[in-house]
């Protein structure tokens, strides 16, 4: 008979599903322009003018060119740097607070309300955005917008240690963020330990976050809070403290595809959300790689997670769910204890809400498995060296026996039988490039 909390697990993930379904198909009809939509030109000459918004007479300012811009205009921002002059505000209510009803101060750098925009830059390495708050970019019932080809920099963390600060933030807003570089936003303060994360949905934001680099924050890479959604996938998430993706409350996330590596920590799922973790590359991270805990679940299937310096994967309470399946989780354990022993799947919590089939967990410090059975052997489980292409191409080399070991319930691209790890099963339909180590 099966558990019942397992009927859980089935009825979450088809939840998230439905939900990355849902986003997919609202993104696609919010990315068409709305009628007697205008194309609003600013650039930064820096001459003194104000200028009108055309082609031929740009705005210099940009805060003034999205006062101006109608709900469903285009503002083209053209190469150049564009410095926020931050203002600050009190909100109500607080995105990550145990109560929620708890008035934050903080400021803000580029403000979106109450109407849609589409920021488009001219490329991420042509146009900057120098954000000077800590909520960099605040888009806030603002139900179509999109930023694309930019980068987003230069955030100052609130004083306020309960201010949900990042280089973009959506509340109660549905955005996608496309091809954007969010970095170095790392401007500490001496009295606050969260620091500024890359992106942050709260109170319902939908968010569409793929093909950005968000490296060199203060804090999470992307974070959701109280009711967002997002579709996240094709990233690369590096350098931060806190987590790469971390969802909690009651948020949901679909996670595809991301390269996600010196982190404290890699992908977690907290409080009562559900998480979808699928063919991602989770590697040099501090403490563990993919945990989850509170009353959460998260279905992981066809990820890498290697040499992060705890536990590879983690279910960390009595209540939380974790489905495993043609997974590679190898060498973890490089540092002493943390957050969690030095192996590849600690099982701090149920066994019966824990579900492995068709994974590789080999070579981790202090053992594959740590507080439950050894899983070797069973249900399609493997304990063999996975024979990647090196240390950043987790491409499988011929030979691996990781090759078609992915068991009968799913199939790659071509129709054939699965393999583990990222660049296979069904969701494998690209990857992120190689870069960079970030401990060398």
């Amino acid at each position: 008979m099966a558990h019942p909390r397992m009927s859980a697990v089935t009825t979450s993930l088809s939840v998230s599903s439905a939900v990355a379904m849902s986003l997919s198909v609202v993104l696609l009809l919010g990315g068409a322009p709305a009628v007697g939509a205008s194309t609003v030109h600013v650039d930064d000459l820096g001459d003194g003018a104000r200028g009108r918004g055309t082609e031929s007479d740009p705005y210099r300012d940009l805060q003034l060119a999205m006062d101006a811009a109608a709900d469903g205009d285009t503002i083209s921002i053209l190469p150049g740097t564009y410095e926020a002059r931050p203002s600050s505000f009190t909100e109500e209510l607080c995105g990550n607070c145990e109560e929620h009803k708890t008035a934050v101060s903080a400021t803000r750098g580029f403000y979106v309300g109450g109407k849609s925009l589409t920021l488009a830059g001219s490329g991420a390495t042509e146009t900057t955005l120098v954000t000077n708050a800590g909520y960099g970019i605040f888009f806030e019932d603002s139900q179509r917008s999109s930023i694309t080809a930019l980068r987003i920099t230069g955030g100052r963390r609130d004083a306020d240690g309960m201010a949900t600060d990042a280089g973009v933030v959506a509340r109660r807003s549905h955005v996608t963020i496309a091809g954007v570089d969010i970095s170095d936003n790392d401007g500490r303060h001496d009295d606050v330990v969260v620091g500024i994360c890359g992106v942050i949905g709260r109170e319902g934001a939908e968010l569409l976050v793929t093909e950005c680099t968000i490296t060199n924050n203060g804090w999470d890479g992307i974070a959701l809070y109280r009711g967002a959604t997002a579709y996240i996938a094709d990233n690369t998430i590096s350098v931060g403290r806190g987590a790469g993706i971390g969802v909690t409350w009651d948020a949901s996330a679909v996670v595809l595809r991301n390269r996600i590596s010196g982190y404290w920590k890699g992908i977690g799922s907290f409080g009562s959300s559900t998480v979808v973790v699928r063919n991602n590359e989770v590697f040099d991270n501090l403490g563990w790689g993919l945990v989850a805990t509170g009353t959460s679940s998260m279905e992981a299937s066809n990820n890498v997670v290697t040499r992060n310096g705890n536990c590879g994967v983690a279910l960390w309470s009595e209540d939380a769910i974790l489905v495993l399946s043609r997974n590679i989780i190898t060498e973890n354990g490089w540092r002493d204890e943390w957050v969690c022993p030095r192996v590849g799947v600690w099982l701090n919590g149920d066994a019966a809400n824990l579900d492995a089939r068709f994974n590789d967990v080999w070579g981790n410090v202090e053992g594959d498995y740590h507080d439950m059975d050894e899983l070797t052997g069973s249900n399609g489980n493997i304990s063999l060296d996975p024979q990647f292409a090196d240390s950043l191409d987790f491409h499988l080399l011929p030979g691996s026996p990781c090759l078609g070991a992915g068991g009968p319930s799913a199939a790659d691209p071509d129709g054939g039988p699965s393999d583990m790890g990222s660049h296979r099963g069904p969701e494998a339909r690209r990857s992120a490039k190689p870069s960079a180590r970030p401990h060398e």
